[in-house]
């Protein structure tokens, strides 16, 4: 039996009540304990965790109603409930004689058809388990899960000498398909993969930070997008994680590690840390670290020469722009202080990664994509080699009289990946490279892109051909849509249809599926006072999703992360959605002064209409539709999109990313036509709501709920939606509301205040209020 009816977690900290939570994500009832807290809230440990998860401003559930899966109890009064539980995971402190403690009581109460893991990260398990009967080590293992559970894709399954293998064929399977994590199997050493390259990476980046003497704004402008690291940077991240919290793994780390692990160069005690830590400036928790936002909303970085909090101004470091745009090696070649930052910290984590193998690991798959799911890098380091050039990288460290790992070496003439016989392989350490087999179901298209060529490609967006389906991926920065992404959508569309493929999937593997509309096109178009070019655009925007909408193949979008504004226009034109778990959509145009033409005020009126089923009489309709387009609301889940009737009922979601490149080729298999989804003209209610509509945001104006151009703004979706000063019964079709939108966002982006609107978001990452 391969699933787990009964679970516990024993510890509601942030880690055990994150795995809980994840639990009841998927739908299955959990129950958290924690210690006993006292004789009037016995349970209080166990509710403060709970609290946690339900946080609205940070959504570990799915939905609310997922918290109701999620039983509490404490280890006094409800320990011996465990006895018959299927899986039992504990995430208590990282002291392993509280571990033992709680391992010799579950020894005692539970056969062997419980299954326990640790979630340490630190603690070998021979340790966890030492002294331990035989009967209890084969029925353990460590299952390492990422903070926050919810969103970080890595779980290292870590087995014992003793563990049986189907225990971890059991773990691992659930992880997988219940959970939806990746799960990757890891030896019994000290910071098994993610973490141990991991941290070394981010204490790297800080020391050679300091040594530079670069600020907290520029190292973060460098060990961040540039070099494909997340955003946040080295400091970001620092502050995110909490700097306390690091320098704990710090010294975990630095006291389990071999002697002669590079790691022990960087793990020395700064003492700008240390007072740091005794200054409570230890990161987001507190609401200063290495950054600090005020009451009112700015922000400081603090300059560790002066440890003052100096204004935030974003560096404006021009390679750093230009790496995003030509490649990693742009930056590395840079001779400026910038580039030679660069160079220091990866070489040296390329270095590193490589001097595990085979020591660690003999699989290098496992390394990236620990780091991948574990970090968020956009690619691993042996994926970095073969990018940039393992001779490249081989020959600049011999210029420089340094040593040159041996799989790196081994890596030099073939690269670590190619694909052999229309399969992806990898590097073995015996110099052979092996066919990647991942567990069935999961297919990941960066994988299978490596191994087809485009039919047609741009810098912003490419169409394939995969087993007679046509794929579109978006690929520009933040899969922003552009006149070309929209090119390649229209001519896959058209080819699909001409050469008799089976259907087309719109789809990526990167972060975010698209945060919208390129927005530095749209000020090109108002600074140029090309009006009638950006009508074109969006005209050409419209027919190209109706066209999706009335394909006569079987079209599936299948985004990932966020679909944003011009994104998830593209997603409410499909006749399926298989989309994540954790997928966020919205149309967010209003917050900068313009409105959804992309077919999105269109699509958000007939999805209400159709949710109420109201065809007569839409006032609810619009009225839900107006405030949804004019509060620019998201959803954090596909529940809540449904909900919101931002995804139908036939929509579906996974819960493991990896699986949903396949789900979407199954959808299109088992179709032959797609219907066109035809829509008769709405008869809407015209001038009284639109009044009415009107009396409200003059009373959110008069009550300061809202400002002067959000009023502006929001008239404009209100003429959408309600038809505007026209009699009651007038019919409006699809296309009456396509050119509506036109106009409006038209009308909208020749004002002041949205073009001020649109350009502090450009250059400063949020829109100014007026």
């Amino acid at each position: 039996m391969n699933n787990f009816g009964r679970i516990a977690v024993i510890g509601a900290g942030t880690m055990g009540s994150g795995i809980a939570g994840q639990i009841a994500n998927s739908g299955r009832e959990v129950l958290l304990i924690d210690r006993y807290g006292d004789s009037n809230n016995p349970n209080a440990p166990a509710e403060q965790g709970f609290r946690r998860l339900t946080n609205p401003n940070q959504p570990a559930l799915i939905h609310p109603d997922a918290s109701k899966r999620i039983r509490l109890g404490n280890l006094r009064d409800h320990l011996h409930q465990l006895s018959k539980y299927d899986w039992i995971a504990e995430a208590v402190v990282e002291r392993l004689e509280i571990k033992k403690q709680i391992y010799k009581q579950l020894e005692t109460i539970t056969d062997d058809g419980t299954i326990i893991t640790s979630n340490t990260s630190t603690i070998p398990i021979r340790l966890l388990t030492k002294g331990m009967p035989e009967s209890f080590c084969r029925r353990f293992a460590i299952t390492h899960f990422f903070n926050p559970v919810r969103f970080m894709r890595l779980l290292e399954l870590v087995g014992g000498e003793m563990t049986d293998p189907e225990v971890l064929n059991r773990l691992e399977k659930f992880c997988d398909q219940k959970l939806g994590k990746g799960v990757i199997r890891c030896g019994d050493s000290p910071g098994f993969l993610a973490n141990r390259i991991g941290v070394y990476s981010l204490q790297l980046a800080l020391f050679k930070a300091l040594e530079f003497g670069l600020s907290v704004a520029e190292a973060d402008a460098i060990f961040g997008r540039p070099m494909a690291f997340p955003k946040t940077g080295v400091f970001g991240l620092y502050d995110l994680i909490g700097i306390d919290l690091m320098a704990d793994v710090v010294k975990s780390l630095k006291l389990i590690l071999p002697e002669n692990d590079a790691f022990h160069d960087v793990s020395v005690e700064l003492p700008i840390i240390t007072q740091m830590i005794e200054n409570r400036q230890i990161g987001n928790k507190t609401g200063q670290g290495f950054y600090k936002v005020d009451q009112s909303g700015a922000r400081y970085e603090f300059d560790h020469q002066t440890e003052q909090y100096e204004p935030f101004v974003k560096p404006e470091i021009t390679i750093a722009n230009q790496a995003e745009q030509t490649g990693l090696k742009t930056l590395l070649e840079d001779e400026s202080i910038y580039g030679q930052y660069a160079w220091q910290v990866l070489s040296r984590v390329l270095v590193y990664s490589a001097s595990l193998i085979p020591e660690v690991t003999d699989d290098l798959v496992a390394i990236d994509d620990a780091m991948k799911l574990g970090y968020n890098w956009t690619n691993g380091p042996f994926e970095m080699l073969d990018m940039l050039g393992v001779d490249y990288v081989a020959s600049r460290l011999e210029s420089e009289h340094r040593s040159v790992p041996p799989f790196i070496e081994r890596g030099r003439k073939t690269g670590f990946y190619n694909v052999q016989n229309i399969s992806l392989s990898s590097l073995q350490t015996n110099g052979r490279h092996i066919v990647i087999k991942r567990p069935e179901g999961i297919l990941r298209f960066n994988e299978i892109r490596r191994q087809i060529k485009p039919q047609n490609t741009t810098e912003s967006a490419s169409w394939f051909e995969h087993d007679y389906i046509g794929i579109v991926e978006f690929h520009s920065k933040a899969n922003a849509l552009n006149q070309d992404s929209m090119n390649i959508l229209a001519d896959a569309i058209q080819n699909v249809s001409e050469r008799g493929y089976q259907g087309l999937i719109v789809h990526n593997d990167a972060q975010h599926f698209s945060c919208g509309v390129d927005l530095s096109k749209v000020r090109d178009f108002f600074e140029k006072d090309d009006l009638d070019g950006l009508d074109s655009f969006l005209k050409h925007f419209q027919e190209t999703v109706m066209s999706l909408k009335s394909a006569d193949y079987p079209v599936v979008v299948a985004p990932i992360g966020m679909s944003i504004g011009g994104g998830y226009e593209v997603v409410l034109h499909a006749s399926e959605v298989i989309c994540h778990a954790n997928s966020v959509m919205g149309l967010v145009e209003s917050g900068v002064g313009l409105v959804a033409s992309g077919g999105g005020c269109k699509e958000t009126l007939y999805r209400w209409v159709e949710k109420l089923d109201c065809q007569h009489v839409l006032d609810d309709a619009c009225w839900k539709a107006f405030m949804n387009l004019g509060y620019g609301t998201t959803t954090s889940s596909p529940i809540l999109a449904l909900e919101q009737a931002m995804l139908r009922d036939n929509d579906r979601y996974l819960i493991n990313r990896d699986r949903i490149y396949a789900t979407a080729r199954v959808s299109i298999h088992s179709q032959k036509h797609q219907k066109p989804l035809i829509r008769n003209p709405l008869k809407v209610p015209g001038q009284p709501l639109f009044d009415r509509m009107l009396d409200w945001l003059n009373k959110a104006l008069t009550q300061g709920k809202l400002m002067k151009h959000d009023c502006f703004v929001a008239r404009e979706i209100a003429a959408i939606v309600s038809g505007g000063p026209v009699e009651p019964g007038t019919l409006l079709s699809e296309r009456d509301l396509l050119s509506k939108e036109r106009q409006s966002f038209l009308k909208l982006v020749q004002t002041k205040q949205t073009q001020e609107r649109i350009i502090s978001l450009l250059e400063t990452g949020s829109a100014v209020r007026n």
